[in-house]
């Protein structure tokens, strides 16, 4: 079975008693549940297995672009219910779904370097307007789900979260941090913690984008309207009464 997690353990030196114990450390690499979760009933409870097989703290090491909500919701619920601490450290990125696993972390760190992203749930249907409206409703209540996760992290709003996720916002490590996404940057162990760390926060937001696209080319295509009036050209030539009067005057000596 091939599993988009794996589990490490290696023995640690506690500066407070000076004894070894085991350290566990969980890597969630690539698509959440792309293979197995969907061919195997009993994945989630595989996962479960591996999570209670030890105890004490562990470690959340987070490079996901996302994937299947419900199994997202399922590794949420498993670590946040756990009995340790668990701390999440993003060093790549943790979009979609997997910010939603983020969530989880009693502590989410991430790398300078790293980046989160929220969106909107989406899903594919077939069927008549009534199946259409079905797969609306659904989507409207996956995403409130994923708000509470949001919510309980950050204590933002549920309206400025939904405003993020229709948005499609992608955030750098000082940006989740300043919308408490992230509790903190992960650094070196020997940097000092008087070091100011940057604060340039940055959010991309795919909507806001096309908008301002849209306003340029608009503004370009406008036709502007000449209302001076030296502007206007003037009418050149003869008046229609003199061209009659011509006309008349080759009429007699014809």
């Amino acid at each position: 079975m091939k599993k988009f997690w794996k589990w490490t353990n290696q023995m640690v030196l506690t500066e407070e008693t000076q004894e070894q114990t085991q350290e566990r450390t969980l890597f969630l690499n690539g698509t959440i549940a792309e293979d197995s979760w969907f061919d195997d009933d009993i994945t989630p409870q595989i996962f479960k297995n591996e999570l209670l097989s030890g105890s004490g703290d562990i470690t959340v090491w987070v490079n996901s672009p996302g994937g299947d909500c419900v199994a997202a919701a399922q590794i949420y619920n498993m670590l946040i219910n756990y009995k340790g601490n668990v701390t999440v450290k993003i060093d790549g990125i943790a979009a979609s779904a997997a910010s939603v696993i983020a969530m989880a972390g009693t502590k989410v760190l991430m790398s300078p370097v790293a980046m989160m992203m929220a969106h909107n749930p989406a899903t594919i249907a077939f069927g008549d307007s009534a199946e259409m409206q079905k797969a609306i409703n659904m989507l409207a209540e996956v995403k409130e789900s994923i708000i509470n996760a949001y919510e309980l992290k950050t204590g933002l709003s549920r309206a400025k979260l939904s405003h993020l996720m229709d948005s499609e916002c992608w955030m750098n490590a000082n940006k989740a941090v300043e919308l408490g996404f992230a509790d903190g940057i992960l650094t070196r162990p020997s940097e000092t913690e008087n070091i100011e760390q940057p604060q340039v926060s940055m959010m991309y937001s795919k909507v806001a984008v096309i908008n301002s696209l849209m306003d340029k080319i608009a503004a370009k295509c406008k036709i502007q309207k000449e209302t001076d009036e030296t502007l206007i050209p003037k009418a050149t030539g003869r008046a229609v009464d003199s061209l009659l009067d011509r006309l008349d005057l080759i009429k007699q000596h014809i």
